[in-house]
């Protein structure tokens, strides 16, 4: 029997869109005290959203840093709401960069991918100060937030300014993100995209080629916020095409909100969600980039 901890968390996260509790602040509140070396508050720009949390394992000296995008299209979300994300990496030897960005209705496309490229450049720049490995850095995000990574990834205009590249990384996770979503149909996110007049080049598929660092595309294929045939999918095919290094991890029964939830202590059960991004992570050789791979179908337990 799963403990009360567990079902607590569950249960916040099937009833989020009724927001009869906070799931993120049960998940949080499952990351044990003093679990990894946390600094708070790190500016990468001027604005007050512009800074991050930095999640150090204890014991692992230069460890791979993953920076991590959370979504809530792109009007929503705060770093503090993820110290789950952060522990869960920490946990593993990896280090965490949990980065807040700029939200509509403050700002609208593309400065929020303006601010990603800035926090991973920053990373890529200053974060051997903090103990982490700048030959070892990758991109993450879920949901709004793997639309930020992959552009980030895979557009380079935007680490180009700030004296970067999609090559210094040794890779990019994309969780249940939106790649491929014109015409845009919510009528949310029509302003934040400033449809009809969306650019075409606001799409990360339209950035697909064969210099793009390796990834791993996970996602639910119970997922029906953001369709996984059409975005990940259709992504992996594009990517493969190009013959970049690509994996996708399909997990049978996790909706939208849970592929992300599955990372955290009392959810973990529900998926090997972390166990997949970790082994991406801790198995990319520094050296190896751009060579060919198959697409290769992950297994969600049951």
């Amino acid at each position: 029997m799963r403990s009360v901890l567990e079902l607590g968390a569950l249960a916040c996260l099937i009833v989020l869109s009724l927001a009869a509790c906070s799931p993120l602040t049960v998940l949080n509140g499952a990351v044990p005290d003093h679990a990894s070396r946390v600094v708070s508050g790190v500016p990468y720009g001027q604005d007050a959203r512009q800074q991050m949390d930095i999640y150090a394992p204890p014991g692992v000296e230069k460890p791979p840093v993953v920076v991590f995008f959370y979504g809530g299209s792109w009007q929503s979300g705060s770093r503090a709401d993820y110290k789950f994300v952060g522990d869960a990496l920490a946990s593993r030897g990896i280090m965490a960069v949990i980065a807040d960005y700029r939200l509509y209705p403050q700002v609208s496309y593309p400065d929020f991918v303006e601010d990603s490229a800035r926090a991973v450049a920053w990373a890529l720049h200053h974060i051997a100060e903090y103990g982490g490995d700048p030959g070892r850095v990758f991109v993450a995000g879920h949901s709004a937030g793997g639309y930020n990574a992959a552009m980030v990834a895979l557009d380079a205009r935007w680490l180009a300014r700030f004296d970067a590249s999609p090559a210094m990384l040794r890779g990019w996770i994309g969780m249940a993100g939106p790649y491929d979503f014109l015409p845009i149909v919510a009528r949310s996110l029509k302003p934040v995209f400033h449809f009809p007049d969306t650019p075409p080049d606001s799409q990360p598929i339209a950035h697909v080629s064969a210099n793009a660092p390796p990834a791993l595309l996970m996602v639910g294929l119970a997922d029906t916020t953001v369709d996984p045939a059409r975005n990940t999918e259709g992504l992996a095919a594009a990517l493969q095409a190009a013959h970049v290094p690509v994996t996708v991890v399909r997990y049978d029964r996790l909706g939208h909100a849970l592929l992300a939830g599955a990372l955290a202590r009392p959810l973990r059960w529900r998926a090997p969600v972390l166990d997949d991004l970790a082994g991406f992570v801790l198995d990319r050789p520094a050296s190896v980039r751009n060579q060919q791979a198959p697409v290769a179908a992950g297994q969600g337990r049951q």
